[in-house]
């Protein structure tokens, strides 16, 4: 038995914690952040000009489902 870390690398993956889509459920797990936290900065971002909703519904359809 091996103790080494497996050799598939991590795949940016929608959620199955989802809110609206699994997008930023799938951000934090493949950045190791709490789902929540995300979710508020893109709320918070939301503030600021730029193309964020676009951003999020590219990515909606982009990601692939979690296996989980």
């Amino acid at each position: 038995m091996s103790s080494f870390p497996s050799s598939q690398p991590k795949r940016l993956t929608r959620s199955q914690d989802r809110w609206i889509g699994g997008v930023a459920g799938g951000v934090a797990e493949y950045f190791g952040l709490d789902p929540i936290l995300v979710r508020v900065l893109f709320i918070a971002s939301l503030l600021l000009p730029g193309p964020q909703v676009l951003l999020y519904v590219i990515l909606w359809f982009v990601m692939p489902n979690s296996g989980a």
